[in-house]
């Protein structure tokens, strides 16, 4: 696996991506299923050929989580954007110690590689295999003592539909913060190379924006 500086921005806009969408359907009950879908299969992508093999090998798939990135690491103010930037610390904090837990990264393995044929079957953003994915966070993640504490709309967040979507995204953001530390991202980066991720992030978020308006 490359630990280009590339590689280690592309990682960290998926866990920003799947970050974002936690606060959007948090607020709003709802997300672009097009995001969604890139940070859910990204979970069965065990043998990626590079770094952005993990999101669907386009740029494009990436494109809410690099514009989040950049504009977050560059200059966040609103409240949302605040809570984006916790939740994105907080999947890197969790990664850490799951990385410590060989017996639960066996676990969560093992249930993915299960769901594979629901997601094979049903695709990726289907509520049997969100609500697959979901019960995997619970039964392993959640059982952490820092535990992520999601802020939205009360009335969205009972709902079990969008309660499910944010322990999938959440499992998701984990899954991009370990190959966030394989590509060589460590937290000081966060804040010694903080202007040069968020400038790489804006020029990949660019090239993302372009390739969907080239293809639109």
């Amino acid at each position: 696996m490359s630990k280009s500086l590339t590689d280690q921005t592309l990682a960290l806009a998926g866990v920003f991506q799947a970050a974002t969408l936690v606060s959007q359907v948090a607020h709003q009950g709802r997300c672009a299923d097009s995001s969604l879908e890139t940070c859910l299969r990204s979970l069965f992508v065990s043998d990626p050929v590079n770094t952005l093999d993990v999101y669907g090998g386009e740029l494009m798939n990436l494109r809410e989580g690099l514009d989040a990135l950049a504009k977050i690491l560059s200059n966040q103010t609103r409240q949302q954007d605040m809570d984006i930037l916790r939740y994105s610390l907080n999947l890197i904090q969790l990664e850490s110690s799951l990385n410590r837990n060989r017996g639960m990264l066996s676990a969560i393995g093992d249930r993915i590689d299960r769901a594979r044929h629901t997601a094979n079957h049903f695709g990726y953003v289907h509520g049997n295999l969100i609500s697959n994915l979901a019960s995997v966070y619970v039964d392993t993640i959640s059982t952490f003592r820092l535990r992520i504490q999601v802020t939205g709309d009360p009335n969205v967040l009972r709902r079990e539909e969008n309660a499910a979507r944010v322990r999938a995204l959440l499992l998701a953001g984990i899954r991009s913060a370990v190959l966030w530390r394989q590509t060589g991202g460590r937290r000081w980066q966060l804040i010694f190379r903080r202007r040069k991720v968020a400038a790489l992030a804006r020029e990949l978020a660019e090239q993302a924006n372009q390739s969907v308006y080239h293809q639109g």
